[in-house]
């Protein structure tokens, strides 16, 4: 049977076939849908985890007893992750554990483009790269069958371009799991100093034989033709490479680490020149140029932003010394800003800081478009659960302002908690605003800990945030409606004008999550007086129209969700509810 799969669709498919009994993992564009989709098999255990280490950690744990498992994550997740890989590195496993990431160039929905082919180096882990659908599900259980061989945890690395890409792939039967069962062994699984030094050493030892491993592995492979020049290339670059280059012998990877250095030389010895495609760091290309071969491809293709066929097209006009094409602009639609929905809960927060002289610590979420106009109501931005440390660092620095952090709830348990700790551990002054709308917007409405509903649905205990952190000690915990513009300027007055710390959860479910709406509310022309306040809430259901001294403003039906901000703010009494 054959079936039309998108590469996320298909590892998750590839696990489900592999016989994959445990899979955790945290959401993050363009890893999401993975377990999303393996999840609905029904046959496999799959959690969101608070976070990516405690899903590596899952994982890990479910694979001492024998069992595959997989945790999945993006890019900037590994980073989270990266603390148990590199000792997992050392214990090794029992039934296969397989790391899938994630990586996001061109930053379509990430705060760097990290290449985390780095990691496997790193780590001295094995690192596939599919290019493809098929591959995607194939390498799944390739993946874990080397896993299983080498003792080792291993890492799959997608791009966004694979992940939501879509491809035919050939489906097979699932691969029964074993029952699990667990066999002490301190000297494999316990890293303290003593037995690390010499799961040290093995780890070194299976380097040489993962390395002749990778140099016969059937998805290295040399496609000859033309030898004037010899391509190298892995994961979807090398479909870039196969179109752009058609007629020139092309090296693919499938397996990048650890380096098929023979195959690369005898690559290398049969072509006049040697290029490497492939996006973000030269990761191939100063391995290949360590070997003392003169390969040349960051000079031609950038090493910034995601690669296509029309990047690596210039890369190769660049290489044969002509000029790069001029492609005329397509006409499209106007550029639109991203902004925060009509209706949503956290605008009414953050119009109300942005009428405060204070300084915003940001996080991770939808939330972080207040540093838009008409909002500008973030000040800093750096990684998940940083909205409240860094808020720490800046209130212990001296700064005058006061400081107020800002962060979602799923990402307050994937990381702000330790953050919130440490605030109230060492009695920091500042104001923490938990903006709680009941989901992890971002990425598509996933469940967390908050929600009380896990990952297949089921309900479950729910986790209060308003209890956690009075549990680590806040003194003062307040909770709002943000839609109560009133209420939610004099509670955030109050608590950052409080001389200790303080902690204020905005409250209200995500405004596409739960649709009910009121009836529109509508302008009366007659008594807006194109004063603009309103405009100031960035909602995208207000808009001018007239010119000149005749501005007014209106709002779209289609748009308005009823929430009522509009006319809480409007002088004149010109926005009402639409009566019927």
């Amino acid at each position: 049977m054959r079936k039309v799969l998108l590469g996320n669709e298909a590892i998750a498919r590839g696990a489900y076939e592999a016989g994959v009994a445990v899979a955790a993992g945290y959401p993050g564009t363009p890893s999401t849908e993975i377990l999303e989709n393996l999840a609905r098999y029904g046959e496999i255990y799959c959690e969101w985890a608070p976070n990516e280490k405690v899903a590596l950690e899952v994982a890990a744990g479910a694979c001492w007893t024998g069992v595959r498992a997989i945790a999945t994550m993006k890019h900037v997740g590994l980073n989270v992750a990266a603390d148990p890989l590199m000792t997992l590195s050392y214990t090794g496993v029992r039934g296969g554990l397989v790391v899938v990431v994630a990586d996001d160039p061109g930053m379509y929905s990430s705060q760097n483009e990290q290449d985390s082919r780095n990691y496997a180096k790193f780590a001295k882990v094995p690192l596939l790269e599919p290019s493809d659908s098929q591959e995607a599900k194939d390498f799944v259980g390739i993946a874990l069958e080397i896993s299983e061989r080498f003792d080792t945890p291993v890492l799959l690395r997608s791009t966004t371009r694979l992940s939501h890409s879509r491809g035919v792939v050939a489906l097979d039967e699932r691969k029964a799991p074993p029952a699990p069962s667990f066999k002490k062994d301190p000297q494999k699984l316990v890293m303290l100093p003593l037995y690390a030094r010499g799961r040290r050493r093995a780890m070194e030892e299976r380097i040489a034989p993962l390395r002749e491993f990778s140099e016969a592995f059937p998805h290295n492979r040399i496609i000859w033709r033309d030898r004037r020049v010899g391509v190298i290339a892995s994961g979807v670059c090398y479909q870039y490479a196969e179109e752009v280059f058609p007629d020139a012998s092309i090296l693919k990877l499938g397996m990048t680490y650890p380096f098929p250095d023979g195959l690369i030389m005898k690559f290398a010895e049969e072509v006049e020149e040697v290029l490497v495609v492939e996006e973000l760091d030269p990761f191939l290309e100063e391995h290949i140029r360590s070997l003392g071969i003169r390969a040349k491809g960051r000079e031609y293709f950038p090493g910034v932003g995601e690669l296509d066929p029309d990047r690596v097209l210039d890369g190769r006009l660049r290489w044969e010394g002509r000029p790069v094409l001029e492609r005329p602009q397509e006409p499209g639609l106007p550029p639109r800003p991203p902004v925060m929905c009509p209706g949503c809960p956290h605008r009414g927060v953050f119009y109300v800081l942005s009428g405060m002289d204070v300084v915003i610590t940001g996080d991770i979420g939808c939330y972080t478009l207040a540093v838009f106009p008409p909002l500008n109501a973030m000040d800093t931005l750096i990684c998940m659960g940083a909205g409240i440390s860094a808020s720490m660092g800046m209130a212990k620095a001296g700064l005058e302002k006061p400081v107020v952090g800002v962060i979602g709830d799923s990402t307050f348990f994937h990381s702000g908690m330790t953050g919130l700790l440490d605030i109230a551990y060492n009695e920091g002054n500042v104001t923490i605003v938990v903006l709680d709308n009941r989901t992890t917007a971002m990425t598509g409405h996933q469940d967390h800990p908050g929600t009380g509903i896990t990952l297949t649905g089921e309900e479950t205990r729910e986790a209060r945030i308003e209890e956690v952190v009075r549990a680590f000690g806040i003194p003062r915990v307040r909770v709002v409606d943000p839609y109560n513009l009133e209420e939610t300027r004099q509670i955030l007055k109050e608590e950052v004008a409080a001389p200790e710390a303080s902690a204020v959860i905005s409250r209200r479910p995500c405004v596409l999550l739960h649709r009910e709406y009121g009836p529109p509310y509508l302008v009366d022309p007659d008594l807006c007086t194109g004063c603009r306040r309103c405009l100031r809430l960035g909602c995208p259901a207000l808009e001018r129209v007239g010119r000149g001294r005749e501005v007014k403003v209106r709002i779209d039906p289609l748009l308005c969700t009823g929430c009522g901000l509009c006319a809480q703010v409007c002088r004149f009494d010109a926005i009402g509810r639409e009566e019927g």
